[in-house]
């Protein structure tokens, strides 16, 4: 049996996307910082139930903004569930993706695709998409995972269709069991 590598991950499984396992993993404060300061507009692709999306909604602070886009209605019911009632529930916008679109209208000053490319069936649409909502030399943190979902190969391939959407590429953060990439919008 072949298992589908290139499946969504499905609202079931949310509570895993947000464990203290994965906390230890990848602090999200440690891995952001180096990109987000208080005040930027900053978007979360396939943000799940809010792992990155609520330490971002901290880090931006009052006059900043996340946009938290995401596929399904489950995950972002979760994470409106989880910011519901608190001062982030102002600093983030849900926008719900359909299909191939990125919902997205607000100039972005840094982007994050953590765990998710590999799941778009159209990268290189996905990131003219992503090229065309971010502003000028603007960062995009691309994250994927290496155990049994994204090869070398893939990856390098990935960053290629980046580049080819007019992304500078370099090498990102070392993560754990990730291969991470930054993105420039360069015009």
């Amino acid at each position: 049996m072949r298992r589908e590598r290139n499946r969504v991950c499905p609202v079931e499984l949310a509570g895993t996307l947000t464990s203290r396992a994965r906390r230890w993993l990848q602090d999200p404060q440690k891995i952001l910082s180096p990109f987000v300061q208080e005040g930027m507009t900053v978007l979360d692709i396939g943000c799940g139930p809010g792992f990155f999306t609520i330490p971002l909604a901290r880090m931006v602070g009052r006059s900043g903004t996340v946009v938290a886009a995401d596929l399904q209605d489950g995950m972002l019911e979760r994470l409106r569930d989880r910011i519901r009632g608190t001062e982030l529930e102002s600093r983030v916008v849900l926008a719900k993706c359909t299909g191939d679109k990125l919902p997205v209208t607000e100039r972005i000053d840094f982007g994050l695709a953590f765990w998710m490319v590999h799941e778009v069936p159209d990268k290189e649409s996905f990131f003219r998409q992503l090229k065309a909502v971010l502003k000028e030399d603007a960062q995009v943190l691309l994250v994927e995972p290496k155990l049994f979902h994204v090869s070398r190969k893939e990856f390098i391939a990935t960053t290629a269709l980046a580049e080819r959407a007019g992304f500078q590429v370099r090498p990102g953060p070392r993560l754990p069991l990730s291969w991470s990439a930054v993105l420039t919008n360069v015009t």
